[in-house]
């Protein structure tokens, strides 16, 4: 059991403090689309489908409005707890695929975003070179995406050569349908020792069979049997699992990164988060296609959804722990310097002690409370890297930001 001197959890004049949240997969961009892709065009509708809302949205950037939308996104994030975001960024060339002068200028307005709000950021400039497993070109949408080996090599050491105190640079590889691999070997060869390295894999059930037909194996199988896989690696989503690839994962170290309501509104399926556990694996958080920017309902749903296939309560639990909210918080926790690569750093949230659903709260229940007691914000402070960012639950840069997205908002929807 926990007490008030444990250092997630500890009583203060200000109110409950705990460290902050690493979000370890957003695509920021597509925070401008949340709510926009629930109209049904297709009686099959799943990922497939929502994926050609996005391409309709990503044309339409220019880095003005992704500096726009991500400091809005990161006002948000901070707002609600998370103190660390890992940028999965694939949105680099312009429309038609033309490169950028500089060419990192879309990566530039999300460290810019980053820097103005103050959010952590590991910026994970992503590979993404064919249409499928089979190796087919880049269509006219995805072409803004794509980059050849050399290309990419040369962006990711522009944007790591630029790694501080609040920003770290490490290596995205789209997914194994994206990347062929002879060059996600070459890439993995090339990269800094310390990179992190952070890969779609295993989200849809297509994706996996196709990766059978073509490469003769499931894809994190494959990707074990090819790759270093280590506790550098993230491996995003991996929901699609059978009971080799789960003890694999985890005899790895790598985390998983499990992003709930993004699967859940894509209709991708459920994490096999028990076995996982009792196999002793790493994983985290991500809000992903930003559909809800909140820890809590992430870590909500992560717990509801096993209690939904297992039909029983409590299922996120330790032998250490019986609490179901100091399990996922320290889950969490333990991953987000390998995901990250921010290694040493007392980033702080602060909780409202006097909101109603923490009436009596103490350190054995003060998480349970904050991840299962409902939606009224309780976040009062959070402070990152001694700077205090958020007071009395508000962004210093929250009316401005909300201004600047909604102009970005009317030119992004202008027909």
């Amino acid at each position: 059991m926990r007490d008030a001197d444990t250092p997630h959890v500890q009583r203060t004049p200000a109110g409950w403090r705990l460290p902050g949240i690493a979000n370890l997969h957003s695509h920021a961009f597509q925070r401008a689309m949340a709510g926009l892709a629930e109209v049904q065009t297709d009686p099959a509708d799943s990922f497939w489908t929502w994926r050609e809302t996005m391409y309709r949205m990503a044309a339409r950037f220019d880095p003005g409005l992704l500096r726009a939308v991500a400091t809005q996104l990161y006002v948000e994030m901070l707002e609600a707890g998370y103190t660390t975001v890992c940028e999965f960024h694939y949105l680099h060339h312009a429309p038609d695929g033309a490169a950028y002068a500089p060419a990192t200028a879309m990566a530039d307005a999300l460290i810019a975003a980053a820097h103005d709000t103050g959010i952590r950021l590991t910026l994970l400039p992503v590979l993404y070179m064919a249409g499928g497993f089979d190796g087919h070109a880049l269509g006219a949408r995805q072409r803004r995406f794509g980059h050849a080996v050399d290309g990419y090599l040369q962006l990711f050491e522009d944007l790591h050569a630029r790694q501080g105190e609040h920003l770290r640079v490490g290596c995205a590889l789209h997914s194994l349908r994206a990347v062929p691999a002879e060059a996600m070997q070459a890439v993995l060869a090339a990269l800094p020792a310390d990179a992190r390295v952070h890969i779609h894999i295993a989200e849809q059930v297509a994706e996996v069979d196709e990766c059978v037909a073509m490469r003769g194996a499931r894809p994190v199988a494959w990707l074990l049997d090819h790759a270093p896989v280590d506790a550098r690696w993230t491996l995003v989503h991996a929901t699609h699992l059978d009971a080799a690839e789960v003890a694999g994962i985890a005899r790895s170290g790598a985390t998983v990164a499990i992003c709930p309501t993004t699967e859940a509104n894509l209709g991708d399926g459920l994490f096999p988060l028990r076995a996982y556990l009792d196999a002793g694996g790493a994983w985290g958080i991500g809000s992903d296609s930003h559909i809800s920017v909140s820890p809590v309902e992430e870590l909500r749903w992560l717990e509801y959804g096993q209690r939904l296939v297992a039909r029983r309560r409590n299922i996120a639990v330790g032998s250490a722990t019986p609490s179901v909210g100091a399990t996922l918080f320290d889950g969490v926790q333990a991953s987000a310097a390998a995901s990250t690569g921010f290694t040493s750093h007392e980033d702080a949230v602060v909780l409202d002690a006097a909101a109603p659903v923490l009436a009596g709260a103490t350190a054995d229940d003060v998480l349970d409370r904050w991840v299962f007691s409902g939606n009224r914000p309780l976040v009062r402070e959070v402070h990152v890297g001694g700077r205090w960012l958020v007071a009395d639950g508000r962004h210093a840069l929250r009316e401005d930001a909300a201004r600047d997205y909604a102009d970005a908002m009317r030119k992004l929807l202008a027909d």
